[in-house]
């Protein structure tokens, strides 16, 4: 696995949700959330040590339902609510002091956000995703920032879809923008570490 130039992660909606099951997110997911979330957490605490920021994504809808837009259209029903606790972030999850929080109202995390800013000031050219749902906020991600020329890579086995399905289909779609796309966490791992011991760019 290649990490071209500066590398960031973002950790797309890692919630409570994920685990909690439909009836309390509102949203379908695909079973293994508790084993996702301890990978991904792995996978975050390995990037801080290897000096790679982790930029933490949350979606967040008002009570009103005033910012849903279309999202209710779909599969999906009510979901993201502010003070319930499936939209808090996973324990572990929390952002350092340092880091970024992003709260998002629709599904990629460049819409109507300041992720590309973040991004900007990390000079960030590889961006490593890992989060949920595969089919839905973590491919629209992918996909405006494969059009903002960003290298990516997606952890395949720290993100979930809303089924296996769609999970599988979706990681065939992002590869076919990417071909490197698709790596696993052991890579990931890996390269971070080796990332870690590279001298820091002048």
């Amino acid at each position: 696995m290649e990490l071209i130039g500066s590398t960031a992660l973002v950790v797309i909606d890692i919630q409570k949700g994920e685990v909690m099951g439909q009836e309390a997110c509102g949203i379908p997911v695909m079973g293994g959330g508790a084993e996702r979330h301890a990978r991904s957490l792995e996978i975050v605490q390995a990037a801080r040590a290897a000096g790679i920021p982790p930029i933490f994504i949350q979606e967040v809808h008002k009570r009103t339902l005033v910012d849903f837009g279309r999202e209710l259209d779909g599969a999906e029903t009510i979901h993201g609510l502010e003070g319930d606790e499936a939209t808090e972030l996973a324990e572990g999850f929390e952002p350092h002091p340092d880091e970024y929080l992003i709260r998002k109202r629709r599904y990629s995390a460049f819409f109507g956000t300041e992720l590309e800013i973040v991004l900007k000031a990390y000079k960030a050219e590889t961006l490593v995703l890992i989060g949920a749902l595969t089919d839905v906020c973590v491919h629209y991600t992918f996909a405006d920032a494969h059009q903002s020329d960003y290298h990516l890579r997606v952890v395949t086995d720290c993100v979930g879809g809303s089924s296996q399905e769609a999970h599988d289909a979706s990681l065939r779609a992002m590869e076919y923008l990417q071909r490197d796309a698709l790596v696993t966490s052991e890579e990931t791992l890996a390269a971070f570490a080796a990332y870690a011991k590279e001298p820091a760019a002048a």
